[in-house]
């Protein structure tokens, strides 16, 4: 399994993680009891599919090492696993961040991961 992991967040979402130091969860972890997060593999398509269109949102790399046992590999769309943590997300896990503008098409534009 990968030793980082992606989630993308809203503008107002970083700016809560990187000003209190914690992030409890976007609306659909909070109501599914866990943050959900992909591999680079799989975040290309969860941006397609979640936040198709949606401007002003930043990518958060992830160090799954610092989160230790909170970290559940759980199958998810098409079968694939994917990384889920069951806690509060410290700001400290994070690696580094980098909004994720619109190309031309409304496509988002990925750093190199």
């Amino acid at each position: 399994m990968s030793a980082v992991a992606y989630k993308i967040l809203t503008a107002e979402q970083w700016s809560e993680l990187d000003t209190t130091g914690r992030f409890e969860g976007a609306p659909v972890d909070l109501a599914d009891g866990y943050i959900h997060m992909s591999t680079a593999e799989q975040v290309r398509e969860t941006a397609d599919k979640h936040f198709a269109g949606q401007e002003q949102l930043v990518l958060a790399i992830v160090d799954l090492v610092a989160l230790g046992d909170g970290v559940k590999w759980e199958p998810s769309r098409g079968e694939q696993l994917f990384p889920h943590f069951y806690g509060v997300l410290p700001r400290a896990a994070v690696i580094d961040a980098a909004p994720l503008q619109l190309d031309a098409d409304g496509k988002h534009v990925f750093p190199a991961l």
